[in-house]
């Protein structure tokens, strides 16, 4: 091969790699907004609404986890042999990132973008290994360094305040879909005994500021 020839078919592979990535990153990125937008469809229908054929989610996550798990001093493990409740079952994660994949794919076979594929399959997979960890430190606190972090802090707060009201912040790792569809809650409506610790903020609501008594003139 002469040089001309390696120096063309060299551009011409940079030029596929340079496209295949952008696309992936394409794809990350919308893999990451629809893993939200997932993550809260699939918490509030499908882990807190029962199906007739379908209740294990439900059973799992609502009557079983959030009975042990509340907003109190029980947010945290108190009983070691509930640590098994904290995550989901073995063989929901894959299920879960593979049918986020569905509508990437549908995309990439009419578009011929498979980077879009790539980019949303390692987004999503990303995304949902969060969601374990993430949740799995929420609930059993060793103040690992994720837990210093000020990410963390604040969702730890919104996961907090989900277990509270669980109509309320479906999101655990990106609250992005939480504040499109109107599922945000910053801080609680009413005072309560919450959870404590390092790495828990403080949920209340806003204490009124005190208007200052002015002298006389």
């Amino acid at each position: 091969m002469s040089g001309n020839a390696f120096l063309g078919q060299f551009s011409k592979n940079k030029i596929v790699m340079t496209t295949f990535l952008f696309w992936c990153a394409i794809g990350a990125v919308a893999g990451t907004v629809f893993g939200s937008f997932f993550e809260w469809a699939l918490h509030r229908y499908v882990m807190h609404s029962p199906f007739r054929w379908f209740r294990f989610p439900y059973e799992r996550h609502t009557l079983v986890h959030h009975r042990i798990f509340r907003a109190d001093h029980t947010y945290h493990l108190v009983n070691e042999p509930d640590k098994k409740t904290i995550p989901m079952a073995w063989w929901a994660g894959p299920a879960i990132v593979a049918a986020c994949q569905l509508p990437f794919l549908i995309w990439a076979l009419f578009s011929h973008k498979w980077g879009v594929l790539c980019g949303a399959t390692m987004a999503c997979t990303l995304y949902f290994t969060a969601y374990e960890y993430m949740h799995w430190c929420m609930h059993l606190p060793k103040k690992r360094h994720v837990e210093r972090s000020g990410i963390f802090f604040r969702l730890n707060g919104h996961h907090l305040l989900h277990h509270r009201y669980m109509r309320k912040n479906y999101n655990v790792v990106l609250p992005f879909a939480d504040l499109c569809l109107g599922t945000l809650l910053l801080r609680s409506k009413v005072a309560f005994a919450q959870a404590q610790g390092a790495s828990v903020p403080n949920v209340q609501p806003r204490r009124p500021r005190r208007k200052l008594a002015m002298g006389p003139g």
